[in-house]
């Protein structure tokens, strides 16, 4: 009986804060060592579609890698989208420990599930549209990364909404990056629609190729988010740190 109503009240209390990233961050239990600050991410935008991710134990994740919009030093992990060469190698610099193809090369989907000390690369495959206007089963994925409390999605070359089972395996999403070129990938006005099915406290624009698609997309964002246009390419974020008001960050690269 004892046991029955310790059951019982497991399943009454509320789900720890900790699996609002499940099931992408809920595999495993966590304990977070009380610090004199809280620990950061730093992000750089490189270019194009990609990213530099930096955990607070230094591990280094570049998404969309192509191996053109690179850091100096190679990163530990780098994710590849099959959408065309400028988001994938098959050359990749050989110090690179971790490659994560995000497109299928076999019978099956790909399926990620990384752990580099304290980061997490999970991802969610997609379809994208192929350049004869079929469709490319699985050839492109969802790449979400986890460390310090924070999930961050990199949509990478995403050409359709997402449905409700999409959104249910991401779970939440602190941090998206999405394209906003208006024309490879989505038009501005779906990628807004992505931004708002998954809710995220942040966005931050890639694959916008001009300035000036670029503020068209800050314009039509105006109304629902606060808008934050950086001149330098790189910030910090944590929990604690993270807006209370939805903002698009813009942060300069190379196009």
């Amino acid at each position: 009986m004892a046991r029955l109503l310790v059951a019982l009240i497991v399943l009454l209390l509320p789900a720890a804060a900790h699996a609002g990233c499940s099931p992408i961050a809920g595999a495993s239990p966590r304990v977070w060592r009380a610090a004199m600050t809280e620990p950061e991410v730093g992000i750089t935008f490189l270019g194009h579609a990609s990213f530099l991710i930096e955990s607070p134990d230094g591990v280094r994740a570049v998404t969309d890698y192509s191996g053109v919009f690179s850091p100096p030093d190679p990163p530990d992990v780098v994710t590849m989208n099959h959408a065309h060469e400028t988001h994938f190698t098959l050359h990749p610099d050989r110090r690179i420990r971790h490659v994560l193809h995000g497109w299928q090369e076999g019978p099956s989907p790909p399926r990620h599930n990384l752990v580099v000390r304290d980061l997490r690369v999970t991802n969610l495959p997609t379809n994208i549209r192929n350049w004869g206007g079929g469709t490319e089963v699985n050839g492109n994925s969802v790449f979400v990364f986890e460390t310090a409390g924070l999930c961050i999605a990199h949509l990478g070359h995403l050409h359709h909404l997402l449905e409700p089972r999409d959104l249910d395996a991401i779970g939440r999403i602190d941090v998206v990056m999405v394209a906003v070129d208006g024309s490879y990938t989505v038009s501005q006005t779906d990628a807004m629609a992505l931004i708002a099915q998954i809710h995220p406290r942040v966005v931050l624009p890639m694959h916008y190729f001009s300035r000036e698609r670029l503020a068209r997309f800050l314009t039509m964002m105006r109304d629902t988010h606060e808008i934050s246009v950086r001149t330098e390419p790189s910030i910090t974020l944590s929990r604690m740190s993270l807006p209370d008001k939805p903002t698009v960050i813009a942060l300069p690269g190379p196009h």
